[in-house]
């Protein structure tokens, strides 16, 4: 079983630690004729994948399809396994050698992804696929320092607005989502004191939270302002809306009870379609009036499923698995996916399907990710960091009444932790 691969490729792989297959678009493993190329035994062998439960069965038929088109790369056995997003970045960075060959994860865990051995890069053809197939948000989300470690597989994790439309009637505005809640005896949701949530309000202002990584995944510099004037209107805005007797803390549709309106993602559309039923709506997340009068359109983080592929020391097997990787994530296994599981492209081909445009969902999170920033890479205490300043709100230690010096002086402390955990 021999094929062709890149030498610029495996050469460039090697500089990085590591070798790495080439596959084409459809997911047969291609050659460059006008590079220079050695011969590579593919082998024999095991390889696992870890999916989340819902598309484990939909990944073992496209591992099938993947098989029977690639021949040559059949010696190997390859074994699905439902493992989730979260759980699976968390097992690879405890047991990396014990860890899926192949497995999915949500891109906030890419860097200690990294700075754990778990992740190969992914270089030459490769990387290309991943740039070239893939919206800009999902693409640079695979990225740590200047280097590609994973192959996209959705852009669908962000939020927006669900809301009952016998209820709501001006989305666009927060005041008035409020305003009508609160007259109909309706609850309004939105998770104030989540890392993931919060930065909304902050976002719409124009503050700035990111840090910047090395290409081993280590945090260099907190780029930070919410201790300034517009992190103030957002603040101010945080415990306006914490004093509606029609707000509640809260994300997700199944856990809420009366709801009018809900801060949610895509992954609860069946749930919502069935609590607003005839009135179920969808649209971007709302603006706001702030403290200063000016308006602000709510902003926030999106986010993205990534595939990644865990260092090898058999360069045949490697290269398999990058075919693998790259057949899982291209355009027509996403469409796929999204077909069978609901799962939002980020490959910008299968993101113009009429299947995919009609889905009101997706399109109120496609609308709102034009404004939002892309989630990047975040020390694990910052999450519990921007748990803390909510809780302040949620338990009335910051409130309407409380002094712009007393909230400058909460988003100080807040600001200056966010900066230590780069030093």
């Amino acid at each position: 079983m021999k094929k062709k691969v890149l030498a610029t490729l495996l050469a460039a792989s090697m500089t990085l630690g590591c070798l790495a297959g080439c596959g084409s678009d459809g997911g047969n493993a291609g050659t460059d004729g006008a590079a220079a190329a050695e011969d590579i035994e593919y082998g024999s062998g095991e390889i696992t994948i870890w999916v989340a439960e819902n598309v484990t069965s939909f990944t073992e038929a496209k591992v099938k399809e993947f098989m029977e088109a690639n021949p040559d790369m059949a010696g190997y056995t390859v074994s699905v396994e439902p493992v989730g997003e979260g759980d699976a970045a968390g097992n690879m960075i405890t047991d990396v050698e014990g860890g899926a060959d192949i497995y999915g994860f949500a891109q906030d865990q890419i860097t200690r992804l990294v700075s754990a051995g778990a992740l190969a890069p992914v270089v030459g053809e490769n990387a290309a696929f991943v740039t070239e197939q893939n919206d800009a948000g999902a693409a640079s989300a695979a990225v740590v320092g200047d280097v590609t470690y994973a192959y996209p597989m959705t852009s669908d994790n962000g939020y927006f607005l669900y809301y009952d439309k016998s209820v709501v009637t001006d989305p666009t505005s927060l005041e008035k989502i409020v305003s009508d809640c609160e007259a109909a005896g309706k609850n309004f949701y939105m998770e104030i004191n989540s890392g993931w949530y919060q930065p909304a309000f902050f976002f719409a202002t124009g503050c700035t939270l990111t840090y910047d990584t090395d290409n081993d995944g280590n945090f260099t510099k907190c780029n930070i302002d919410y201790a300034s004037d517009k992190g103030l209107v957002a603040m101010r805005e945080i415990v306006e809306l914490a004093a509606s007797p029609a707000f509640q803390n809260g994300s997700s549709v199944d856990n809420g009870t009366n709801i009018g309106a809900i801060v949610d993602g895509t992954w609860d559309s069946a749930s919502a379609q069935a609590a607003f039923g005839d009135n179920y709506a969808c649209a971007k997340l709302p603006s706001f009036t702030g403290s200063d009068g000016a308006t602000y359109q709510l902003s926030g983080f999106g986010g993205f499923k990534l595939l990644g592929i865990k260092p090898q020391e058999d360069a045949g097997k490697l290269a398999v698995c990058h075919a693998l990787a790259q057949y899982l994530t291209s355009a027509d296994v996403q469409l796929a996916r999204y077909n069978e599981a609901g799962w939002g492209p980020s490959n910008v081909t299968a993101q113009q399907d009429p299947a995919v445009q009609a889905d009101v969902a997706l399109s109120a999170l496609a609308e709102q990710l034009a404004n939002t920033i892309p989630q990047g890479n975040y020390p694990g205490d910052y999450w519990t960091l921007a748990k803390s300043l909510g809780d302040d709100v949620i338990s009335g230690t910051l409130t309407s009444a409380s002094t712009d010096e007393e909230l400058l002086n909460a988003l100080q402390s807040f600001q200056d932790t966010c900066i230590s955990y780069a030093n």
